[in-house]
């Protein structure tokens, strides 16, 4: 294997790697210096990390660059930011009961129109992510229902995504990245067709915001 392909496929299985090097935040003398033993025990034989700093140089840009290019300009066609505050996350086992649960719950939700409530259900479990007032509800219709977990303190940040959201690549994971970069821990995100929300603690709304504000303001 030459120095080329050694450094291609090293940092080919990086994304985080491939996209700092595509914008210019990583120093590359010392990069090369990290990469220097595995390069050697690709290819069988002693390496300069001269010739590791010319490789990386002339390597063209990768995957991760290109779909940034895209989300970039995707992102600056988001529409609205809503916060909404004051939430708790409920999961129960899925059961041959939990659907009629969801219905009952759905149909005290449609009286108060003030109330935030979401439904995810997946293979195994069954998730609700609803306004701190539904708490006791919630609680009552799922009495018979094993609860496996529940949070409260949480908020949520939708935005509304442009209606070719499913035709771009790499939507979440540039959402997603920028808010793991700041140290914010996503507790759940719950999608539509053309919106999203990401549900974070409420301490971290402040950070977590202009963030997601910048990324659309980005020109």
């Amino acid at each position: 294997m030459t120095i080329a392909n050694a450094i291609n496929k090293i940092i080919g299985q990086s994304p985080f790697l491939e996209e700092a090097l595509s914008e210019g935040l990583i120093n590359v003398s010392s990069l090369a210096r990290q990469l220097l033993p595995e390069v050697e025990r690709l290819t069988k034989k002693k390496v300069q990390e001269s010739a590791i700093i010319m490789a990386i140089h002339r390597r063209p840009a990768g995957q991760s660059f290109r779909i940034s290019k895209g989300i970039k300009t995707f992102m600056n066609e988001l529409g609205d930011i809503i916060v909404r505050s004051g939430l708790s996350d409920h999961t129960f086992e899925n059961s041959q009961t939990i659907n009629t649960c969801q219905r009952q719950l759905m149909e005290a939700v449609s009286q108060d129109k003030e109330a935030f409530c979401t439904i995810s259900q997946g293979i195994y479990e069954t998730t609700i992510v609803a306004s701190n007032s539904l708490d006791e509800k919630i609680t009552e219709i799922f009495s018979s229902e094993k609860r496996l977990a529940q949070k409260g303190g949480l908020s949520s940040v939708t935005i509304r995504l442009p209606k070719n959201n499913t035709e771009v690549s790499g939507v979440y994971y540039f959402l997603l990245k920028n808010l793991a970069w700041a140290g914010i821990n996503v507790c759940e995100i719950i999608s539509t067709s053309n919106e999203v929300s990401i549900i974070v603690s409420e301490q971290d709304v402040p950070r977590a915001f202009p963030i997601l504000m910048n990324l659309k303001s980005k020109r």
